[in-house]
């Protein structure tokens, strides 16, 4: 049992190291964009789910980012791979905020302008993405081979 949990234990950071080491290997300004813009701004969805469809705005933006991680477990890193879960949920929630944005707070009001700014530019990378992938670039992000 003792082994057992050793080599789970063992593979686990393997793939902890792995995802590091692919994100690291992404250009500076996607790992900012990433980390700083990305998915705080869609996670902070999470704080509006008492304003009118909050809860369906949050499904959308959180939903599109959880795809991703059994992607990046699966590849052990980054690819344009990603870009596809974004496609079918923010767009429709880009052009819901577009056509008939939700009514509620100031401050949710505020929130929703800045989602719609963050996913419209993540889609205009995403769909680029998602035809380079199909196209046949499958390269997962590792040092000295950026994406």
């Amino acid at each position: 049992m003792i082994r057992f949990h050793k080599t789970v234990q063992k593979s686990v950071m393997e793939l902890i190291t792995d995802l590091w080491t692919s994100f690291r290997s992404l250009p500076v300004w996607v790992q900012v964009w990433v980390a700083i813009v990305l998915v705080p701004v869609n996670s902070a969805s999470l704080l509006f789910l008492g304003e009118p469809s909050g809860g369906w705005i949050a499904l959308l933006a959180v939903v599109a980012m959880l795809c991703n991680v059994p992607i990046m477990i699966a590849e052990r890193g980054f690819s344009k791979l990603m870009a596809f879960p974004h496609l079918p949920l923010w767009t429709p929630l880009v052009l819901w905020l577009i056509l008939d944005r939700p009514a509620g707070s100031e401050a949710f009001g505020v929130y929703l302008s800045i989602l719609l700014v963050v996913d419209t530019v993540s889609l205009a990378f995403d769909y680029p993405d998602a035809w380079r992938w199909l196209k046949g670039d499958r390269e997962i992000a590792r040092y000295g081979k950026p994406l």
